[in-house]
């Protein structure tokens, strides 16, 4: 077995018990250990004097103690000060041993290393690592700087360390195993050092490394790993896209005239840029290998109508389609809209979600089996084994960033027993900022909605403190008086779907209190399907004037009358789930408004983001505002499994090694295809699966 491939138990104190604690940080073989970087460095290369210091400062100071003593006053603790002739200091212990006092005599001399704060009696240090020495000059001085390990329970830092070193020196004699698969032009052109040089830096840097460059990720060797974990994970959604072109697909050689037909009797007019979008899918379609297109549009663009051409084309090419959506309740609404537009075109549509039990759903999946169903919309639902399609030509995804990168690939695989993959349509209305993009979805090809339908106007958006909610609520008694609907949203910080829930009904019942003439709705997750059917049905039929809601209708939910939007404690969600939020508003002939009611105070970050809201339209100017500012997970709207999870890359950070990145992969596909795999497997593990599912 190659060392890269050993087990961590090989190595001098690793027995199986820290083996299980190690494999918690995903670390199960030399190579994992090797990539496992520290997280901050501490500096014990040189002694301080403590007249020098101030607070913030984490720094390696010797001294003599001065007294030692144990505070009885509020939470118990063993004090000590200790003295260098520059100035005093105290050490503080809250957890301490009666031989600890006896330790820390007075003329006792120490080597303490610890941050540095202000206490009651000056400058302090709290539970320093502290060290007895025999006098000022024998005090140990490391000679690099001292890595600070991610842990988990159970693990110390010197355990991590002396792991980390026996697996680098087994590294020095096996060169396979930090093998350069990025040539050597390119590593000279960016000025990057070698693999096994900057992994050597990163665990063990010398004093020519200065501590800043390390914790900030300006470091040559760090945006050289980051770099190479970037270019893994291109590479791998590349290689779909590349494997793609010998994969056979349906070729959608339909009726024009039918195209045509469906497109008169819609009750709108298509804008310049749906058109060209549909022209892009078209062409696509009629190729044999299989399509695999993003389509990006903000709130309102009209993707679904664009989605419904496509289906439309599979459709009179004799294929079916599934499209999936991330909630029942969005997955009703494209069933209630592709049921009006094939209203005409006797086009059986089905609704598959995990609420359609027993008969009905046996139904259902006969009609998929033998082909009497057209088109069939679901939720994650439409996953399960028991889902078979007779002939599935296309695939429609819609707010992709909700499922996994393996749960897109893995509908897929649906159709292979017809030989053909399936068309892939995946859809969203959260603009992804361009270097996502590049990344998250290289295997598809991009194409914006970037114009929305005449006669939309910018919602005017104002951001207010929650003590004026007197306010607020007698606006919503004017706006009512007007005849004009209002949405309500309630956020909460905590995850919990029941205590959205709650919050949500305790503020359907004050509103209730403070409105008696106002019909409130409340709509939330926990709802049954049919109930959130009913409630919703009921605010776009003006039976009710206020809908009270938690974070349920940020996508899908179309009500032109209502245009006053109330989002509460704004500050704790994304721009992007603003944004989107924001989208329900504004869809008919008034003007409309959103409220961002938050609660005071606001932090400086926060008081910023809602600034961004306020004063931009452009979901796509407010996602890349969203990324620099909370970072890419927080951006897509999830930190779920099967979206990317990085090692060394923070793509705040590196964003610029994104534009660098798309070229470096055209050379890999072009002059070294060999180093793909390997490089893939070398950052992503099992995880290169991505390019085989």
């Amino acid at each position: 077995m190659a060392p890269q491939n050993l087990p961590v138990t090989t190595l001098t104190g690793i027995g199986a018990q820290t083996a299980n604690r190690l494999e918690k940080l995903g670390i199960r073989t030399l190579r994992d250990l090797i990539f496992h970087l520290p997280h901050r460095y501490e500096d014990r290369t040189r002694i301080y004097a403590i007249g020098s210091l101030t607070p913030g400062m984490t720094v390696l100071v010797c001294g003599k103690v001065e007294f030692t003593d144990i505070l009885p006053r509020g939470r118990k603790s063993l004090v000590c000060r200790i003295s260098d002739g520059t100035g005093s200091m105290m050490l503080r212990f809250f957890h301490f041993s009666a031989n600890q006092q006896q330790v820390l005599k007075p003329d006792t001399w120490l080597s303490v290393f610890a941050e540095v704060r202000y206490g009651f009696a000056g400058l302090e240090m709290v539970h320093p690592d502290y060290t007895v020495i025999a006098n000022r000059e024998s005090a140990p001085i490391e000679n690099r700087l001292t890595p600070v390990y991610p842990l988990t329970e159970g693990l110390s830092q010197s355990v991590v360390r002396k792991a980390v070193k026996q697996a680098l020196a087994c590294c020095g004699q096996d060169d396979a195993m930090l093998a350069d698969w990025i040539p050597q032009p390119i590593l000279q052109r960016y000025r990057y050092p070698s693999l096994a040089e900057a992994i050597q830096t990163l665990h063990a840097p010398d004093e020519t490394v200065a501590i800043d460059a390390l914790q900030n990720g300006s470091v040559p060797a760090l945006k050289r790993l980051a770099f190479e974990e970037l270019l893994a994970h291109h590479l791998s959604l590349r290689r779909i896209k590349h494997k793609a072109r010998i994969w056979l697909a349906p070729e959608f050689k339909g009726s024009k005239r039918q195209m045509t037909d469906f497109l008169d009797s819609l009750p709108f007019q298509l804008t310049n840029a749906q058109r060209r979008v549909i022209a892009e899918i078209e062409s696509d379609c009629r190729q044999n290998h299989p399509m695999m297109r993003l389509v990006q549009g903000d709130v309102g663009s009209g993707k679904t109508v664009v989605a419904a051409y496509s289906a439309l084309l599979a459709i009179t090419a004799g294929y079916q389609v599934a499209l999936m959506a991330p909630t029942e309740l969005l997955a009703e609404q494209h069933y209630r809209n592709f049921c009006t537009w094939f209203a005409g075109l006797s086009i059986p549509v089905m609704l598959l979600t995990g609420q359609t039990k027993g008969k009905a759903r046996s139904a259902i999946l006969q009609t998929l089996t033998d082909g009497q169903a057209g088109i069939v919309m679901g939720t994650h639902a439409l996953f399960q084994d028991s889902v078979l399609f007779h002939s599935l030509g296309l695939v429609i995804i819609d707010e992709q960033h909700r499922f996994g990168v393996h749960q897109r690939l893995a509908l897929r695989e649906k159709a292979q027993h017809s030989g053909l993959r399936p068309h892939q349509l995946v859809m969203t209305a959260t603009p992804i900022p361009r270097t996502l993009a590049m990344l998250n979805y290289s295997d598809l090809d991009i194409s914006i909605i970037d114009e929305l339908p005449p006669g939309r106007k910018p919602v005017v958006t104002s951001v207010i403190p929650a003590e004026r909610r007197a306010d607020v609520i007698d606006r919503i008694n004017n706006w009512v008086g007007k005849k004009r609907q209002v949405y309500w949203v309630c956020t909460l910080i905590e995850e919990s779907e029941t205590l959205q829930c709650q919050a949500a009904e305790k503020t359907a019942e004050l509103l209730l209190a403070s409105l008696p003439a106002v019909r409130v709705g409340l709509i939330h997750g926990r709802l049954k399907s049919t109930e959130k059917d009913a409630v919703m049905q009921a605010f776009k039929q003006h039976q009710l004037d206020l809908l009270v809601a938690t974070t349920v209708i940020e996508v899908g939910v179309d009500v032109p009358n209502a245009g006053l939007m109330i989002i509460e404690n704004p500050e704790r969600l994304g721009l992007s789930q603003l944004h989107q939020l924001r989208g329900r508003v504004g869809r008919g002939e008034g003007d409309s408004y959103c409220l961002l009611m938050y609660q005071s105070p606001l932090s400086d970050t926060a008081r910023q983001r809602l600034g961004i809201l306020r004063d931009s339209t452009d979901g796509f100017v407010i996602a890349e505002k969203d990324l620099q500012l909370r970072g890419p997970g927080d951006v897509m709207g999830t930190r779920q499994t099967g979206q990317m999870q990085f090692k060394v890359a923070d793509l705040a950070r590196d964003a610029e090694l994104l534009e660098t990145i798309q070229q470096v992969s055209e050379h890999f596909f072009n002059e070294c295809p060999d180093a793909i795999q390997p490089i893939c497997e070398r950052w992503l593990g099992a995880s290169s699966i991505y390019s085989e599912v």
